[in-house]
C-alpha cells in the first residue's frame, strides 16, 4: 500500500499567510475609511500585481528589463477600448472581466516582441526592452486614433450589466474588485513559481549553459515567462484604467519602467513577497511623498543608493535575516543596535533634507524670499548659519552611523558564527 500511496500535510503556515493576505485585503478599506484611503488602496492592489510580473522576470528569470511598462500600458489602452465599446453596446463584456481582456491583448504584444527580446539574455535583454519601450512610446504620440495623443483616452467605468446592484461607481466597490484579482493574481504567480516551468526558469538564471547541455531550450523558457508576465502585467493595466478612467501615454513611458523595477528592488527581487512590499512603497512614494516635497525623486535616489550600498537584497531580505537570527533567540541582541543606527541614520537625513529642501527652496520659490518651513521650523535659506548647521548635522549623522555600523557589523558576524556552528551541531544529532 505505502508503495502507491503517499501522505502528504498540509502546509499550515501557509494556509495561515494566505489566511492573513486575504483578510488584510478584506478588512483595510474598513480601517481606511476615506475617500483618498479607498483611491490609495486601490493603486496598491494595482501596484502589487504589475510588481509580481515584473519579479517574474527579474527575481525568477535574471532578465532584467527596461520595458514592462509596455505591456501594462497596452492593456490599460485595449482595456480603455473595450470599456468604451462595452458603453456602446457594441460588445457584451461585463465590466469585472475587462482586466482580463486587457491581459490577453497584452500577451499578443508579448509574443511579438517578445520573440525578438528572448532571444539574447543579460545586458542585450535590457537594451532590446530599452528600445522596445521607447519605440513604442513614441508611438503611442505618432497615432493618436488608438493612443488619444497627449490627451489620452477617456472611458466609464459605470456601464454595462450591475448584477447584485454592483455598478463599480464608488470606490470601495471598485477597490474589492481590484482586491479580488490581487489575491488571485498573487496566488496563481505563487503557483507558477511551483511549476516545472518555474523552476526551469530558475535554473536558466543561475546557470543557462547547465540547463542547454541537459536538453532545455532556454530562448524557449525565457519566452514562456515572458509571455505569462506580460498577462499579469495587462491585468494590472486593466484594472488602472477602471480605476482612473482614463489613459494617457505616460502609461507606456520609461518612467513607468524605470519605477517597477525601483521598488521591484527596494522590496526584495529574490524573494516571493518582495514585489508586494516594493507595490505598497511605490504607491506611498509617488502618491503621498510627492506631495510632501518637491524634491521626492532625488530622496529616491538617495533612498536607492543606500539600499543598492547596504541591504542589495531589499526590504526582504532584511526581514527573512532577522528572522532567521530569531528562530535562534538572539534577535533580541540587536535592539540596542538597530535604535542606534535608526537614530544616527534620522540625523544624517535631517541634514541632508534640510540642504536639500534650502537648495530647491532657492531655485524653485525664490520669489517668496529666503525663509522657509522644514519639519515645523523656520530656516533661512539665505543664512550661512543655516547651511552651516545642516552640514554639521549631516556630517556628525554620518559619522556617528559609520561608528554605530562598524560595531553592528561585528555584533551581526559574531551572531552569524554562532548560527552556523549551532546548525552543523543540530544536524550532527
Amino acid at each position: 500500500m505505502s508503495a502507491y500511496y503517499e501522505f502528504k500535510p498540509y502546509n499550515v503556515g501557509r494556509w495561515i499567510i494566505w489566511g492573513l493576505f486575504a483578510l488584510v485585503l478584506a478588512v483595510s478599506p474598513l480601517v481606511f475609511t476615506s475617500g483618498l484611503g479607498h483611491t490609495l488602496l486601490s493603486q496598491m492592489g494595482i501596484a502589487i500585481i504589475v510588481c509580481l510580473s515584473y519579479n517574474m522576470l527579474l527575481g525568477q528569470g535574471g532578465m532584467l528589463s527596461f520595458g514592462h511598462a509596455v505591456y501594462s500600458g497596452m492593456g490599460s489602452f485595449l482595456a480603455i477600448h473595450t470599456l468604451n465599446l462595452v458603453t456602446k453596446g457594441a460588445i457584451p463584456v461585463p465590466v469585472s472581466l475587462v482586466p482580463i481582456v486587457g491581459g490577453l491583448f497584452a500577451v499578443l504584444f508579448a509574443a511579438l516582441f517578445g520573440f525578438v527580446t528572448t532571444k539574447k539574455a543579460g545586458t542585450p535583454f535590457a537594451m532590446i526592452t530599452l528600445g522596445i519601450g521607447e519605440l513604442v512610446w513614441a508611438s503611442s504620440l505618432m497615432f493618436p486614433e488608438f493612443f488619444g495623443g497627449e490627451g489620452g483616452i477617456n472611458g466609464n467605468r459605470v456601464t454595462g450589466t450591475k448584477p447584485f446592484g454592483i455598478t463599480f461607481g464608488p470606490q470601495i466597490q471598485l477597490y474589492y474588485l481590484i482586491a479580488i484579482y490581487t489575491f488571485v493574481c498573487t496566488g496563481l504567480m505563487f503557483a507558477f513559481t511551483r511549476t516545472p516551468l518555474g523552476r526551469i526558469l530558475n535554473a536558466v538564471r543561475d546557470n543557462p549553459e547547465r540547463v542547454e547541455f541537459v536538453g532545455y531550450d532556454t530562448q524557449r523558457v525565457r519566452y514562456l515567462a515572458f509571455m505569462i508576465s506580460a498577462f499579469f502585467a495587462g491585468i494590472s493595466g486593466g484594472l488602472a484604467a477602471l480605476n482612473f478612467e482614463i489613459v494617457t501615454s505616460e502609461v507606456v513611458s520609461g518612467g513607468k519602467s524605470g519605477a517597477y523595477l525601483l521598488f521591484t528592488f527596494l522590496g526584495g527581487a529574490t524573494f516571493f513577497f518582495g514585489p508586494i512590499i516594493g507595490g505598497v512603497l511605490m504607491v506611498l512614494a509617488l502618491v503621498l511623498l510627492s506631495e510632501f516635497t518637491k524634491a521626492w525623486l532625488l530622496y529616491l535616489g538617495l533612498i536607492f543608493l543606500v539600499m543598492v550600498m547596504y541591504a542589495p537584497g531589499g526590504i526582504a531580505s532584511l526581514i527573512m535575516m532577522n528572522i532567521r537570527v530569531a528562530a535562534f533567540g538572539r534577535l533580541k541582541e540587536l535592539w540596542v543596535s538597530y535604535l542606534a543606527l535608526l537614530g544616527t541614520g534620522l540625523v544624517a537625513f535631517f541634514g541632508a533634507a534640510a540642504m536639500i529642501e534650502m537648495v530647491y527652496h532657492q531655485q524653485l520659490n525664490e520669489a517668496l524670499g529666503p525663509k522657509m518651513q522644514f519639519l515645523g521650523a523656520t530656516i533661512d535659506s539665505g543664512s550661512v548659519n543655516s547651511w552651516f548647521g545642516a552640514l554639521f548635522v549631516l556630517l556628525t549623522g554620518v559619522a556617528l552611523f559609520e561608528l554605530v555600523r562598524r560595531q553592528f557589523r561585528h555584533q551581526w558576524g559574531e551572531i552569524q558564527e554562532y548560527i552556523e556552528k549551532e546548525m552543523k551541531r543540530r544536524e550532527t544529532l
